[in-house]
């Protein structure tokens, strides 16, 4: 159970992020303001909220866990995820940039018609619903764990919180406190860092000579079976490449933090940092797994409840109030951060931007109670549908990346392909996992068969006119 300072800090610090939503409201004239922040945020905080939105609690608590029980060859992924965003900034956030778009799908509906902008916008939409529904009940699992709350309370909670500083506040406030967030998780990280080096007796030198000894400080994994382990180099960083390239270009829950900045120059600078920063943070939760591992003695402990283990058994009050709020943040960011991306892609893509602002508070509250409503349906008993929705963004991210790619050919497209390209995209998901297919190769694989399938069919469908 918490202690009263605990509890009293998790008080505090949802009714400040709720005060701080309410606060920011008088800001929001229309429903830019409400979705893009009149584009004048600053970049670096639109960096740390992609950082922030991308990072739940799952990452949080799963990443020490890595490194208590591996080494930290996840970082070969990290640094996929920086040259991938590399590739976002050079192909395609000039496109978003021209011509004062809100969604990113009205790229593809400018080039290809207002069919394919809302089909692409409806697979976002079922993506981030089934995605971050579920993702949402798993973070409140976590929660549950660490606060002793049950898990309806944990997801009225956060759900409660999150829809009162995203409604009021939109996508300015969002923003502000995903950075706020940032630091107060990786703080989290480096506290129990500190922690552990104070009340140790061995000395740092000497944790990390054993730590390397034992071969749980190794970054690089060689080896020949690059398409059935995703944690080979290659696979690993061509893999974590092509992920953030999907991920951050053609999801627009990630687009939309740089969208709100003043320049295509700010947005480059937002989106490439935000991988470094990525990184960093990778290195810091598991730089402390690492050293969990050294200062509970390697016992075995539930998986991916390493780090949730050591704040509630090892840290002292008040100090485990300070990392549950970090907890809490992790949770809240990529609610709200979805909240709102789902409400401005449905008014942009849907209702051509016709809605007020009113109608944009309430569409958010609609998809904000969809999000709980999964979260409260479900429970950790359903593992079928828990898996398949944290990995639903694998068989939809390759579409809508081939969809992107395919602005860039200049040559006319009958709708019929492109459709066709989707679908086929998404099946090739099913048949590789099926096959036990390494998952870092599921968005190169997925890409590849969009576009072959869209000239295929397009030359067909032009064959039979010409027939005809």
């Amino acid at each position: 159970m918490l202690s009263t300072l605990d509890f009293s800090i998790i008080i505090l610090f949802l009714v400040g992020i709720s005060a701080y939503g309410i606060y920011n409201s008088r800001f929001n004239k229309t429903s830019e303001d409400y979705f893009l922040a009149g584009r004048d945020m600053p970049w670096w905080a639109a960096m740390l909220s992609i950082v922030a939105t991308e990072t739940s609690v799952l990452t949080f608590i799963s990443i020490p866990g890595l490194a208590y029980r591996d080494n930290w060859f996840f970082l070969q992924l990290a640094l996929g995820y920086i040259l991938g965003r590399i590739l976002v900034s050079i192909f395609l956030l000039p496109a978003y940039f021209k011509g004062g778009i809100t969604s990113i799908y009205e790229v593809l509906g400018d080039r290809f018609g207002i069919k394919i902008q809302k089909t692409a916008s409806g697979i976002f939409l079922i993506t981030r619903i089934l995605a971050d529904g579920i993702r949402f009940l798993a973070t409140a699992v976590i929660v549950q764990v660490v606060t002793g709350w049950s898990l309806p309370v944990a997801v009225l909670v956060i759900g409660v919180v999150t829809i009162v500083y995203t409604l009021m506040g939109g996508i300015r406030t969002v923003v502000w406190v995903d950075s706020f967030q940032f630091v107060l998780y990786i703080g989290g990280g480096l506290t129990a860092i500190i922690y552990i080096l104070i009340h140790s007796d061995a000395s740092f030198g000497s944790m990390m000579a054993q730590l390397n000894d034992e071969g749980k400080l190794d970054i690089v994994r060689w080896g020949w079976d690059l398409f059935s382990n995703p944690w080979l180099f290659f696979s690993a960083v061509f893999g974590g490449m092509l992920l953030s390239f999907a991920s951050h270009g053609a999801d627009y829950m990630m687009v939309q933090r740089v969208l709100s900045v003043r320049n295509l120059a700010g947005a480059r600078k937002a989106m490439i940092g935000s991988g470094i920063f990525v990184f960093i943070q990778f290195s810091v939760f598991l730089l402390a797994g690492s050293l969990i591992y050294i200062y509970l003695g390697g016992i075995e402990l539930e998986k991916d409840r390493e780090f949730s283990t050591f704040i509630v058994s090892e840290l002292p009050v008040g100090l485990k109030g300070l990392l549950l709020a970090g907890v809490l943040s992790a949770a809240m960011s990529t609610l709200s951060s979805s909240i709102n991306s789902l409400a401005s892609s449905t008014t942009t893509d849907w209702m051509g931007k016709k809605a007020s602002i009113k109608t944009s508070r309430i569409i958010s509250f609609g998809w904000a109670i969809v999000l709980i409503g999964i979260a409260l349906v479900f429970d950790e008993s359903d593992k079928a549908i828990v898996v398949m929705g944290l990995e639903i963004a694998s068989f939809t991210y390759g579409g809508l990346l081939g969809l992107f790619l395919l602005t860039k050919i200049d040559k006319d497209f009958s709708q019929i392909s492109l459709i066709c390209g989707l679908v086929a995209s998404m099946l090739i998901v099913f048949l590789m996992k099926s096959q036990g297919l390494a998952w870092t190769w599921f968005i190169g694989f997925s890409v590849l068969t969009n576009l072959i399938v869209v000239y295929l069919v397009d030359a067909l469908v032009k064959l039979r006119v010409k027939t005809d």
